[in-house]
This record gives structure tokens, sequence and C-alpha cells, in this order.
């Protein structure tokens, strides 16, 4: 145990302070852990968050990022783990506090599709698709959810 003595407001922030590290063997660019969380992700303190809410914000920043080093031929998507499911497109992320993380989009074949996952059961592998081939632009998701997070 130190001697130092906190404030109120010091032993607060002290408790608010994110905790996230990583280590990479290339240089892969920079990745949510070493980027400084968004304003409107930081206002409100962990402890008043449920997992799914927390968990959902993070999820926003890792699909950001995988994103922005996709090249303009490709989308973000999903694979399955644990199971012979398959990937899906990420086109939409939801949660439902406390708990609950959802994940909507589409299969490869375009088969609407929908994973509803518990907190501690989470656990994204996050895949470059090739966007369709009568699609200008690839469709961003990411973008999006950040804006929201914003707006929010």
């Amino acid at each position: 145990m130190d001697d130092d003595i906190r404030t109120t407001a010091e032993a607060i922030e002290g408790a608010a302070l994110r905790r996230a590290g990583v280590v990479h063997v290339t240089d892969c660019g920079t990745t949510p852990e070493e980027e400084e969380l968004p304003a409107s992700v930081s206002k409100t303190p962990v402890e008043q968050k449920s997992p799914a809410e927390w968990a959902y914000e993070r999820l926003i920043l890792y699909i950001k990022n995988f994103e922005e080093k996709l090249d303009n031929d490709h989308e973000v998507a999903m694979g399955f783990t644990g199971g012979d499911a398959g990937i899906m497109r990420i086109e939409g992320l939801g949660f439902y506090a406390p708990d609950i993380i959802t994940f909507y989009g589409s299969d490869p074949g375009g088969a609407r599709t929908q994973q509803i996952q518990h907190v501690s059961q989470l656990n994204v592998l996050l895949r470059a698709l090739p966007k369709h081939v009568d699609q200008p632009e690839p469709k961003r998701i990411g973008f999006r959810l950040v804006q929201d997070l914003e707006n929010g």
C-alpha cells in the first residue's frame, strides 16, 4: 500500500483511465489499443456502462480500424468461431443491455443473417471480403457506427 493521498476526483479519474495494450511482430499500423478513445466513448465512465454497451463501443473501434486498412475492393465481414456457420458481411451492430451484442448482415450468398451473442461468449474474427461486383463503392459500417457514437 502506498502513502499517496488522492482527492475523490483523482480517484475517479484514475479508475476511468483506459487499460489497453498491444504487441505486434510486424508493423500493421495503429490499432485501437494504441488510439485515444473518442470523447463520446469516454464521457461515460466504464463503471456506468453495461458489459454489452462497453463491448459494443470497443467493437465499433475495432471494425472502423479494420476498415481503414482495406482497399476499395473489400468490405469487412466476420467469421464465426467454434462452428461451421461460415462468415457474415457486417451491415449493422447493436447491443441490448446488460449483456447482449447483435451483429446484422448477410452471408456471401446474400441471405440475411443475424448473430446474437452474450458478451461472455464474444469472439469475433474480422475478415476482408471482396465487395459485390455490381456495387461501385464498398460499404463501410465502421464509419457509420463511430458517427452514431459521436452523435449519441
